[in-house]
């Protein structure tokens, strides 16, 4: 028996599969080679988080709601992510700090981001693509929002975001030190709980009760993220040290970083 009965084909088919294209790969890719290739280029591993959670949600969100299926949305969305990494580090991104931690964060990650997708199909139908574009569109918005102007958007609209909980989790899996990994466990319990979540309501569909579960836990599990912030981000206060893991050393500053957007605020150079 399958977990989740299959959906409909998507309306507009060719532009459901394109939108999960371009938003998963191509924007992500695009985005990090504009960093290499601006005039004082970042270390792509110190912003390749928040490209990391937003390709993963654009390939994972919105093939599971066209597709209808929850496997081939976390099946495309590793596999983005995967080539992600690869394509980062032929850019010159060192090796990863942490390779378990962010396997880890991209598999959950990738599951949480899927399930959304597959709920969407469950709801809308053939149409529900189209939901999951209209969200992977306004959290990367604010996502891109909080990079550009750090301490613009409040913390608690950053907190609520699961993009934001997978960026956080990436990010510490891919500069993090081992104590800032597992600081992030509330980033990774909050993803995997809103999954388990939302693959309750899809499954009891059409059903209206579970909503009120899936909203009672993304708003618990957003406090705990609010309560137990995972690691700052680096961001302008670090420097690229060449050290023997690969990792990146803090350069002392006479200001410490903004908690609000660390986990999305771009290098801010001298």
């Amino acid at each position: 028996m399958k977990f989740l009965p299959h959906a409909q084909p998507p309306a507009w088919p060719f532009l459901a599969w394109l939108s999960a294209a371009l938003a998963g790969v191509v924007a992500p890719a695009l985005a990090m080679l504009l960093f290499v290739e601006a005039p004082a280029p970042a270390p792509l591993a110190l912003i390749g988080g928040p490209i990391l959670a937003l390709g993963l949600m654009g390939a994972g969100m919105i093939a599971a709601a066209a597709a209808g299926r929850l496997w081939i949305g976390v099946v495309l969305a590793l596999l983005t992510g995967a080539g992600l990494i690869l394509f980062a580090q032929a850019l010159g991104m060192p090796r990863l700090a942490h390779p378990l931690s962010t396997g880890l964060a991209l598999i959950i990650a990738s599951i949480s981001f899927a399930a959304r997708g597959a709920l969407f199909a469950r709801s809308a139908s053939d149409k529900g693509w189209l939901i999951a574009v209209a969200v992977v569109a306004g959290e990367a918005a604010i996502l891109l929002t909080a990079s550009a102007m750090p301490g613009m958007l409040p913390d608690w609209l950053l907190a609520l975001l699961p993009a934001q909980w997978a960026s956080t989790a990436i990010q510490t899996g891919l500069t993090g030190t081992g104590i800032d990994t597992r600081a992030a466990s509330s980033a990774l319990l909050a993803l995997a709980g809103t999954a388990a979540a939302t693959l309750l309501v899809a499954r009891l569909w059409p059903r209206r009760w579970p909503y009120l579960i899936m909203f009672t836990a993304w708003l618990g599990l957003s406090a705990l993220v609010w309560h137990q912030p995972g690691p700052p981000m680096p961001g302008a206060e670090l420097a690229k040290a060449a050290t023997p893991s690969g990792q990146y050393a803090a350069r002392s500053t006479d200001a410490e970083p903004d908690a609000a957007a660390c986990s999305v605020a771009g290098p801010v150079h001298d």
